[in-house]
């Protein structure tokens, strides 16, 4: 039994723009103006989410998706730093953020670590079992620690892992064994089609 996992970053706003941790905030025209644009090649799903933020699910509505909130799929809590800038925390907070980037377990704003973001995520993927498509626009951090979870890779490749917006990254096969297709833009290139609009 195979399932076919979509993970969509979501488009542009000021928060994503400036670098900002955790700094949710809806889109601005630009995003939703190039999301708009993206809609048409969106592949088709059997189930369509979308993580908790405003920007996630303004995506998805850009896109045309029927989508769901899926609470998984929020983004890494990053406690107090939430909303701040790396330089601003690095600033205050430079052996924090030294000792954040260093250890994997290390969680100095409070919040989750990046193993508990990978546990978090590698939870959701495994949860995800059956032949079918499942299409979920969530977080840069998310779509990142999916893929050093179904790869088996160090944690600390999630640092060397970039994920633009409104790109798809595919993810097939079924708990311990995933392969991995990253990256696609959405546009109108090989494989892409017409998004599947009644999906729940």
């Amino acid at each position: 039994m195979t399932v076919r996992v979509m993970l969509i970053s979501p488009a542009m706003n000021a928060a994503l723009r400036e670098a900002r941790f955790a700094g949710d905030a809806a889109l601005d025209a630009s995003g939703v103006r190039a999301a708009r644009l993206a809609a048409p090649h969106v592949p088709g799903a059997d189930r369509a989410l979308h993580g908790s933020s405003e920007r996630c699910a303004g995506t998805a509505e850009a896109l045309g998706l029927r989508s769901t909130e899926e609470p998984a799929l929020r983004d890494w809590e990053l406690g107090r730093w939430s909303g701040f800038r790396l330089d601003e925390v690095g600033a205050r907070e430079p052996e924090g953020v030294a000792a954040w980037l260093a250890d994997p377990s290390a969680a100095p704003h409070g919040g989750e670590s990046l193993l508990g973001l990978c546990a978090r995520a590698g939870a959701w993927l495994d949860s995800l079992t059956g032949d079918g498509r499942v299409l979920a626009v969530t977080e840069p951090s998310l779509v990142r620690a999916s893929v050093v979870h179904a790869l088996a890779l160090p944690p600390q490749a999630f640092w060397r892992l970039d994920v633009a917006p409104l790109t798809l990254t595919e993810l097939s096969g079924r708990s311990g064994r995933w392969n991995l297709r990253v990256g696609r833009p959405l546009t109108g290139g090989p494989g892409a089609r017409e998004v599947d609009r009644g999906a729940p």
